[in-house]
């Protein structure tokens, strides 16, 4: 099948597709677009990959909507847990309330509906989203209800903004709704390095699951 790697490079939080004729559609995200991502596997047919980095495992920030029908309520975030450094920049990794408490748990996007299957990863320095947990958390889940269509990537020194490899590695710029300077974590090797890494285990990840012919998809890099 042929594909399409879509990408908008003026949004931090970019979720990228790729669209596979005859073989269902993969996406890739991060931040906010991993719980719409997550979304999309569990409420939408013909998703069958996704990959999750560093997001959240609940609906957060705005009621999710489908067709004028609210599939689920809003984790709202908790700006008074919005932390200055001295230089300025905030960090925000413990703003969003814990969705598996009873007043977050209707937010939690039911990914145990979902037919496809899941590449979740994060970072152990990620500072926007205390993503490590939210993993674990969809990882327990799934086990739970006897899925095996997952996979779970965990990277030590690795920051918020894990990009495709050969990138400058950003520490910190504009927060695109804190509208002020985030840290967004990582020590520069360790993260660097986890962005090669993870850069063919998507391409590895989707290659499995969408049936791509290898000649087809072979990266550049």
């Amino acid at each position: 099948g042929s594909y399409k790697f879509t990408r908008n490079p003026e949004n931090y939080n970019r979720s990228r597709s790729l669209e596979v004729n005859s073989k269902g559609v993969g996406i890739v995200s991060r931040s906010k677009a991993g719980d719409i991502a997550l979304s999309l596997a569990a409420f939408v047919r013909g998703v069958k990959a996704v990959v999750w980095i560093n997001g959240c495992s609940a609906n957060a920030g705005l009621p999710l909507y489908y067709k004028n029908r609210q599939l689920l309520p809003a984790l709202m975030f908790d700006h008074k847990k919005v932390f200055s450094t001295n230089s300025g920049a905030v960090i925000s990794k413990y703003a969003m309330p814990d969705p598996l408490k009873p007043e977050g748990r209707d937010s939690l996007v039911p990914i145990e509906r979902a037919c496809g299957s899941f590449l979740f990863v994060a970072s152990e320095d990620d500072l926007n989203w205390d993503s490590k947990a939210y993993m674990e958390n969809m990882v327990e889940r799934l086990t739970h209800n006897g899925k095996e269509n997952f996979e779970s990537v965990f990277y030590p020194g690795a920051g918020h903004c894990l990009e495709p490899p050969y990138e400058p590695f950003c520490s910190s710029c504009m927060h695109p709704f804190a509208r002020m300077p985030a840290l967004w974590g990582g020590e520069p090797r360790a993260h660097v390095a986890a962005e090669v890494h993870l850069w063919r285990k998507i391409q590895e990840f989707l290659r499995t699951h969408l049936s791509c012919e290898a000649a087809q998809t072979k990266s550049k890099f």
